[in-house]
């Protein structure tokens, strides 16, 4: 029983910094501090953490503390989309849908609009269903549906 104590707070401990670097780096980019922020989620998200992949992302894709690039936020959408954040799935499924950083693909963007609504993610379900609606006509919504089943999440962090 010790040893299960001591190994859980060992494990708490050294989760701790991480947690602290991406609470601040919320906290900062949600006061505008872009720079702060970036300081603080791009060691996390080159270590693996979905949730700072997904906001180093969201900081490429709309130009905030760094020049607004979407390749490079697909890049790391699609690091935090494979380890299963639903809204990584949603964001890259719009990069997929307007073709920015991307070749536009009605089939990609079905396949992780699906992928994100199946973890509860509303909007994700609605674009999913608009864009369904327009790949039916070309007969792709089979082969959406053939990727989103056949995904697996990817782990990252070891």
């Amino acid at each position: 029983m010790k040893r299960l104590v001591l190994t859980i707070a060992i494990l708490i401990g050294l989760a701790a910094p991480a947690w602290a670097g991406f609470a601040e780096g919320i906290a900062a980019h949600l006061r505008g501090d872009y720079a702060t922020a970036l300081r603080e989620f791009r060691p996390l998200a080159e270590q693996g953490d979905a949730a700072a992949q997904y906001n180093l992302g969201l900081m490429y894709d709309e130009g905030q503390g760094v020049p607004q690039d979407y390749a490079e936020a697909v890049r790391w959408y699609r690091k935090a989309a494979e380890q299963g954040d639903d809204n990584a799935q949603y964001s890259l499924g719009a990069m997929y849908l307007s073709g920015r950083g991307v070749p536009q693909d009605y089939v990609r963007a079905h396949m992780w609009f699906n992928l994100s609504a199946a973890r509860g993610h509303e909007l994700a379900a609605s674009l999913r269903t608009f864009i369904a609606k327009k790949m039916m006509a070309r007969g792709q919504e089979a082969e959406a549906q053939r990727l989103a089943r056949k995904w697996k999440p990817k782990k990252e962090r070891p």
